[in-house]
């Protein structure tokens, strides 16, 4: 590990910082000794702020250290903020992450990227038409960039996958804690199709849910557009939807989320009467992107060998996701 990168764990590791705050750390300095040699004034002054938690730098470098010799032992990469291979839709936010995690390689900042999200605990009819449109979508080469939760993200995550494009999915913990860990196979497609498992946190961190909200933003940031397939009213989709709209992106709602029923779909609903548009199937997302016509312009289902693969997910789905 060089000394920039040295610099840039050491700054992702400082305690009670906004991430604002790393970033202007991570353009003011460019190794560990020039941050070192700042005193406690000096950074107060560069942030405008009083730093009331202490700071033991070396410590703070020990730990850094770890996390790298982790990384290389775990096949884990990383990149920072400051680094030219860092995404750059991610980087436009305005509270992008210092450092990003990731196994796999990152996607082709030159190819769009269709977000899809929604509930763990989807209407059939939203399981099915979020692997369709996933799955079309990556025969048309497209990915799909999701959050490898169950329900709705996994679906979407395997369509994808047997529509032969690579899968990319954020998680709300380091990239060596899967969760939900009936997902761990999942995972391990989406590494075997040349895809990534990305996250803001370091290796080694578990799922808490306090992250999870953090990690939609990410979702969104590396999406051109995001679809939310089926959602009630109190649900992290929708969190991922709001942060869409703050980061300027295209926002849909699938039609299976957009009509009242049964099922708690009160979130999608609502954001289709607030004028979000409906979404039919990955047809309609390639017209609206000016990118031809998607697989599916009959509407027909998968076709053959994928058919056995929507039934073999539906029937994992609901054994194990409702």
């Amino acid at each position: 590990m060089n000394e920039r990168g040295l610099l840039d764990l050491i700054i992702s590791l400082l305690p009670d910082l906004k991430l604002t705050e790393r970033i202007t750390l991570l353009q003011t300095f460019n190794s560990a000794d020039d941050l070192f040699i700042q005193s406690k004034f000096d950074i107060q002054s560069l942030l405008n702020r009083e730093i009331k938690t202490f700071w033991d730098l070396s410590e703070l470098h020990e730990k850094a250290g770890s996390i790298d010799t982790t990384c290389r032992m775990r096949s884990i990469n990383w990149v920072s903020w400051a680094d030219e291979k860092y995404p750059p839709l991610l980087r436009e936010i305005y509270d992008p992450p210092a450092v990003l995690f990731y196994r796999g390689a990152l996607p082709n900042p030159e190819k769009s990227l269709l977000g899809m999200v929604g509930t763990r605990k989807p209407s059939p009819q939203a399981a099915e038409q979020a692997y369709k449109i996933a799955g079309n979508i990556g025969r048309a080469g497209i990915s799909v960039v999701s959050g490898l939760a169950l329900g709705i993200d996994a679906m979407c995550h395997r369509g994808n996958l047997i529509g032969g494009a690579p899968g990319y999915a954020v998680l709300g913990s380091g990239v060596d804690e899967v969760y939900p860990s009936a997902n761990r196979p999942l995972a391990q497609r989406i590494l075997d199709s040349g895809g990534a498992l990305i996250s803001e946190y370091h290796p080694g961190t578990r799922p808490f849910k306090s992250n999870f909200p953090a990690r939609n933003r990410i979702i969104a940031a590396l999406s051109r557009g995001l679809l939310i397939v089926e959602a009630p009213k109190k649900s992290g989709a929708l969190i991922t939807a709001n942060f869409a709209l703050e980061q300027g992106k295209d926002l849909w709602v699938a039609s299976s989320g957009a009509q009242e029923g049964s099922f708690d779909r009160g979130g999608t609903v609502k954001l289709v009467n607030d004028g979000a548009e409906v979404i039919n199937s990955a047809c309609d997302v390639l017209e609206k992107w000016n990118m031809g016509e998607a697989p599916d312009k009959s509407g027909v289902s998968l076709a053959g060998g994928n058919r056995g693969e929507l039934i073999s997910s539906m029937a994992d789905f609901l054994k194990i996701e409702m």
